[in-house]
């Protein structure tokens, strides 16, 4: 007997009436048959996953390979389904399996699915009939709304039916240009959960939105959130040698791409989940605010051979995975399995899933973790123009959101400089975070990389791409910019490997001390290592990043791999704030420093004043090559802009540890130099005039601006 006869033989729909159910004249949707008490007919083909309708529910579920699908419904919280509706074979068209279920209230159940097909694990095909199954498209998971809930996870995930009405009002995206960006990166939890924050609802998306008048003041107007979508917290669970917890913290495991975190929220929201985040964003655009999602397509929480099996490994697993030719699966994530991105079938699931996101949450833009993965063929292979990457540049609904790269993966592709762009696509310049590095920390050789970083990498980006480069030293893997120059070393000893996991090259410098110290020399050099850095990333040229808390010297205690701790190591102590309060006036200062001189943020011009659009200066003017035991570089950036006429900004660094005398770049008559930053200074200051020459102290960072 075939499958499909068994199929037809074990479903036994009947006809009947159509007069009996009473639903819309306007949609005009009459059941058709009777499926174990529940009157049905075939659903709407092209909406994948489960759409509420008035008076009925569709569902929309595709597999390639399957012989045979299921729909399950639970009430509330119940183990085991209290119905099973098997989808006729004359529900199916060609590998779409639709149906429409009259008569469900859509807050009073949950659903999964069961697929049966053929198991030949050296081909790929692992279908299991008895395993409950999570909807690709599903908009809401339960099993996740505790945080940290100890129960089972992993096999018996089920879907909700969401809701849509939430009412966005007049509001329209900022749609603020790339190179006017300053993007603030955060961890939704540790945001606002130590009880220092002072918010209500600690780490939820309504505690965040409590943060948004500090947003403001600080200045920054996107903001990126770390994984949103929903994870398994409780993935790997361990304790560390202490009995402390060890979690699934960051989220780069997801179980969902279209259903928001629900233990992000601070209520309940039982078929109207999302609606706490989009008042975040709601929120953040009345403030002229962008926000953007850290999305992870480059694996999923399924792992490995030994890794859970709860929706993609069951649909399809050699569709939704890269397999080696003997059915395992390739791991260019890191993390067990790598999605088959290029597949037809998988990059239909995520254009409609960034649509998902910018049509129901009108979210700004992406951040694409592990990005280079999204260039592979489905043999693993890195493509010249992969068809995912080249939809997303020319989708119509996408045309207006930020595509952001990360653009490497753990399989050693590296795309910095290389990644298919359409001139579409920004990166996350990882050579911009290394060599600015090792020139602050005063390594010889590095002046020249860094001046090139601060004009745009150049050398990098050709000229088609504008605004690739979005800069950043710090982010959430690594070090904070504290512990940057408070640790030459990892510390990662609490996430229980023995402190072998984390990146060894940190480039970082601890300014004569491990650690905290009480030497307020010390204290007072690494203070002003701080400034230096954020005063060189607020003066290069592309779209600045940097993580949340480095305003005011948060800490992770050396940890530069806190992706497990969930607890101080990983939240923010905002009682730093009034410590080191000086520090975040100086990031508050350069950031409207930034935004009042647009030379520094884009090519106005081709120069002004005689001077070039951008410019390398020794200590001596004008000198363009660099010798490698010289450690001081002078960028000058000059235009003309309708709104101040001539604008002349000039970025004067010594990561030497001796103080140096500089001859300034001769202005026309009629114009004098006037320093702006001093990063010698803790607090921000108003300075004069300058002659043709100045000195610059130790490790300091000096600014000057030409004045008429």
């Amino acid at each position: 007997m075939s499958p499909q006869q068994s199929v037809k033989k074990h479903v036994q729909t009947e006809s009947i009436p159509a007069q009996q159910v009473e639903v819309p004249r306007a949609i005009n949707l009459i059941p058709l048959d009777r499926i174990n008490g529940f009157d049905v007919r075939p659903g709407l083909y092209e909406s994948n996953g489960a759409t509420a309708l008035s008076g009925a529910v569709n569902f929309t579920v595709c597999s390639q390979g399957a012989t045979s699908i299921e729909l399950l419904l639970f009430k509330r919280r119940a183990a085991e389904p209290y119905a099973v509706l098997p989808f006729p074979e004359h529900y199916r068209i060609g590998n779409v399996y639709s149906m429409i279920v009259f008569g469900l209230e859509i807050g009073e159940f949950e659903y999964a699915y069961r697929v049966d097909g053929p198991y030949n694990p050296s081909k790929g095909l692992i279908f299991d009939k008895t395993r409950y199954l999570l909807d690709p498209y599903a908009k809401a998971v339960v099993g996740q709304s505790q945080w940290a809930d100890p129960s089972p996870h992993g096999q018996h995930y089920r879907a909700r039916v969401v809701k849509e009405s939430f009412d966005w009002e007049s509001i329209r995206s900022p749609l603020i240009p790339m190179e006017d960006l300053i993007i603030y990166e955060l961890h939704v939890r540790g945001f606002t959960m130590d009880p220092s924050s002072g918010v209500v609802n600690r780490g939820t998306f309504a505690g965040l939105m409590e943060k948004l008048p500090y947003l403001q003041e600080l200045g920054v107007n996107a903001i990126e959130l770390m994984p949103i979508f929903e994870f398994d917290e409780m993935l790997d669970y361990h304790t560390n040698a202490d009995g402390e917890g060890l979690y699934n913290y960051w989220g780069y495991n997801p179980v969902s791409f279209f259903a928001p975190n629900s233990s992000y929220t601070a209520s309940t929201e039982h078929n109207r989940e999302g609606t706490e985040l989009k008042r975040l964003i709601r929120a953040c655009k009345q403030r002229g605010i962008e926000v953007y999602l850290d999305v992870v397509f480059n694996h999923t929480a399924e792992g490995n051979e030994r890794g859970p099996f709860f929706s993609f490994k069951g649909f399809d697993n050699n569709v939704y995975y890269m397999l080696t030719p003997d059915g395992y699966y390739q791991n260019f994530s890191g993390c067990g399995n790598s999605l088959n991105c290029n597949h037809p079938i998988v990059h239909q699931m995520i254009v409609d899933c960034l649509r998902y996101w910018v049509t129901t949450y009108r979210v700004d833009g992406f951040r694409f973790d592990l990005a280079s993965i999204l260039g592979r063929a489905e043999d693993g292979s890195p493509m010249n123009e992969p068809p995912l990457l080249q939809s997303l540049a020319f989708d119509p609904i996408l045309a207006d959101v930020k595509l952001i790269a990360e653009a490497w993966d753990a399989g050693g592709l590296y795309q910095v400089g290389t990644f298919p762009a359409w001139n579409r696509w920004a990166e996350w310049n990882g050579r911009y975070r290394d060599d600015m590095r090792r020139y602050l920390k005063g390594d010889a050789g590095m002046a020249q990389a860094a001046a090139l970083r601060m004009m745009g990498s150049r050398d990098i980006y050709p000229d088609a791409r504008t605004n690739a480069s979005v800069n950043f030293i710090t982010c959430h893997d690594g070090f904070t910019l504290n512990d940057l120059f408070a640790y030459n070393q990892k510390h990662n000893e609490r996430n229980g490997w023995d402190n072998t996991d984390g990146a060894n090259d940190n480039n970082s410098w601890n300014c004569g001390v491990e650690g905290p110290t009480s030497d307020p020399g010390i204290n007072a050099l690494r203070r002003r290592m701080v400034r230096n850095a954020f005063a060189l990333l607020m003066c290069s040229r592309g779209t600045p990043m940097f993580l949340a808390g480095d305003e005011f010297g948060n800490t992770q205690f050396g940890n530069n791999n806190a992706y497990c701790q969930d607890n101080i190591t990983s939240w923010l102590d905002w009682s730093l704030l009034e410590k080191n309060r000086s520090t975040f006036r100086f990031f508050q200062s350069m950031i409207r420093f930034r935004k009042e001189h647009r030379v520094l943020r884009a090519n106005l011009s081709n120069g002004a004043c005689g001077f070039p659009d951008v410019s390398i200066h020794g200590v001596t003017p004008w000198k363009r090559e660099f010798d490698s035991h010289e450690h001081y570089i002078g960028v000058l950036f000059a235009g003309w802009d309708q709104g101040s006429g001539d604008q002349l900004v000039y970025v004067a660094s010594n990561a030497y540890w001796d103080t140096l005398d500089v001859e300034l770049p001769r202005l026309p008559d009629g114009m004098s130099w006037h320093l702006a930053v001093d990063t010698w200074n803790e607090e921000p200051q108003t300075y004069g005039p300058v002659w043709d020459h100045f000195t610059i102290r130790p490790r300091s960072v000096m600014v000057f601006i030409g004045r008429r």
